[in-house]
């Protein structure tokens, strides 16, 4: 019965309506679009970073005479 996403989806819009009237909702959908916004920037920003550290890793050369 609830097989795709777009089913779970109506029931979410149908319980937001229920529980926070529709003169909330647009807010409510406004604020969940710029966390969503904010966490794939924050992401994006992570994975540059580690690709920096990658790259610089990379660039170091490692000696093996230095230890004895």
């Amino acid at each position: 019965m609830f097989d795709s996403i777009d089913d779970w989806l109506i029931i979410a819009v149908v319980a937001g309506i229920l529980f926070y009237g529709s003169s909330r909702l647009p807010q409510l959908a406004h604020s969940l679009g710029r966390s969503v916004g904010e966490f794939k920037k924050g992401r994006l920003e992570v994975e540059r970073e580690l690709k920096a550290e990658q790259a610089k890793a990379a660039a170091t050369p490692v000696s093996s005479d230095s230890a004895h």
